[in-house]
């Protein structure tokens, strides 16, 4: 199934969220933003991301909100009292009466108390958080790689009717060529050996025949077709199949010995190179 490495999925579930984003690349590329709280986590959900995802760079965020889950303040009173009681003692040495803050003795570390947390459930959400936002990637994904097969099989078609025109003219062109050499000849009324003559016409001939390009142009068209229908990743393949399309069709060009031929050729190249674009997206 022909997958898109373009995505965007987000996932909640009370107070956790997952954002992950995808974009092309050439392997698989995985990097994660989350609390340090939550670090040890991370090679347990890269693998269970690359068990369904084979290429592309891959940004994951999680946040969590602790606000959600602490409704309260909870205070140290011993340690207040402890910090008030080194407040008054440096009064005493100093002679001087300190004004004492409240809300700097709430930013004193360990001053507010964080609600017990059960820390395993807390990871269990989040790994199911995780597993509900790469599910909702890969079928971006896969609808998004729906489209992209859809615009390379139509730029198939094209391609493949380009072929068979250029194929269908191919001997009218080799008739051409040689009836123009003949006009050539009778016109200096110059006396040539028939049999060498016969001898330029087939070197001509075989000069300009190009229906070994053809075949492997229909032969490469077939298979990307057969690609597009496989399961698992297609990209790094049908990448390689643009390359040969577009070697046969560089031949295919060097070989035109008519006007028509060669502006065919640059048709076939044009398409070859949007499907190229197009498959650059592919998984």
């Amino acid at each position: 199934m022909a997958r898109s490495m373009t995505a965007f999925a987000r996932a909640q579930t009370k107070n956790i969220s997952w954002e992950i984003r995808s974009v092309n690349q050439r392997y698989l590329d995985v990097s994660f933003r989350m609390p340090e709280a939550y670090r040890a986590l991370e090679i347990q959900l890269k693998k269970s991301l690359r068990q369904q995802l084979h290429r592309g760079k891959l940004d994951c965020v999680l946040r969590v909100d602790k606000e959600q889950i602490q409704t309260s303040l909870t205070i140290d009173s011993g340690l207040v009292k402890s910090l008030g009681a080194a407040v008054s003692k440096i009064d005493d040495l100093t002679g001087e009466k300190s004004q004492v803050d409240a809300v700097e003795l709430l930013r004193w570390p360990g001053v507010i108390l964080e609600d017990d947390i059960d820390v395993e459930a807390e990871q269990v959400n989040i790994t199911e958080t995780f597993g509900n936002a790469v599910g909702s990637l890969v079928e971006m994904r896969e609808r998004e790689g729906d489209e992209l097969r859809s615009i390379v099989l139509a730029q198939l078609e094209e391609l493949a009717s380009i072929v068979d025109q250029i194929r269908l003219e191919a001997p009218a062109i080799v008739e051409h060529q040689r009836n123009k050499l003949q006009d050539k000849l009778s016109q200096i009324e110059v006396e040539v050996d028939d049999g060498r003559l016969e001898q330029e016409f087939v070197y001509l001939a075989q000069k300009s025949d190009t229906m070994e390009e053809l075949d492997r142009l229909d032969t490469h068209i077939a298979e990307v077709q057969n690609t597009l229908n496989q399961t698992g990743p297609i990209g790094r393949r049908l990448d390689f199949l643009m390359q040969e399309l577009n070697r046969e069709a560089n031949t295919l060009s060097s070989k035109a010995t008519s006007a028509n031929t060669s502006l065919q050729t640059v048709d076939l190249k044009v398409i070859i190179e949007q499907m190229r674009e197009q498959i650059q997206n592919l998984e």
